[in-house]
């Protein structure tokens, strides 16, 4: 189906406390955001969606975690409270808007029904969890974005080996359970091309803080 622009006014947006109940394992967070990082992000795709994330449940905590890579921390991941309220470098409250989405192929997956399949996924982002990046993977990131840009397609030499823009991180987490996020080759894969993979759906708006 794929998210379209004007999800914003077709969705209301949705205190967290409605929201939770839904959120399964392996639910996309798609931001746009106005932090610099992300202004960066959507002048490469020219598209308001500047970030990603991947949601899972952490039920003897009672929490849902969102995992994340960002430029300066590398992979970690926060509770989705926190997450809907600030960003990773600590600016408050969120400045910007947050949709949940689910991927097609995830149907009847993530619902506590089929735990095991989606282990490979979560096992993915908590091995990476702490990766931070050298100044040479950083550059290496900043690239990418410029490839995007210019509308050109990846060199190999270019591509993420254990660094990752937002993105990329989320479309490996996907591949450890067999799901390729769908684009074009030009760049990198980035959040927009989320929102224009058919697969992808959103599901709600959630209300920041």
């Amino acid at each position: 189906m794929a998210i379209g622009d004007d999800v914003f006014t077709r969705l209301p947006p949705e205190s967290l406390e409605t929201i939770s109940p839904r959120v399964r394992d392996g639910d996309i967070l798609m931001c746009a955001a106005k932090d610099p990082f992300s202004r960066l992000i959507g002048w490469s795709t020219k598209s308001p969606w500047s970030h990603v994330a991947v949601a899972c449940r952490w039920p003897a905590m009672n929490r849902i975690m969102a995992f994340e890579c960002v430029e300066h921390l590398g992979v970690h991941a926060v509770s989705l409270s926190k997450f809907i309220s600030q960003t990773s470098s600590g600016t408050r409250p969120y400045p910007g808007r947050i949709v949940l989405a689910r991927h097609d192929d995830l149907a009847g997956r993530g619902d506590g029904s089929g735990v095991d399949e989606l282990k490979p996924l979560a096992q993915f982002a908590i091995d990476h969890m702490g990766d931070r990046f050298s100044g040479g993977e950083v550059v290496k990131i900043a690239t990418r974005i410029l490839v995007g840009r210019i509308e050109r397609h990846m060199p190999r030499s270019l591509g993420p080996s254990d660094e990752f823009i937002c993105s990329e991180f989320v479309a490996r987490c996907f591949n450890s359970i067999g799901i390729q996020i769908a684009w074009d080759g030009l760049g990198f894969i980035a959040p927009a091309d989320f929102a224009l993979d058919p697969k992808i759906q959103a599901v709600a708006q959630i209300q920041t803080r």
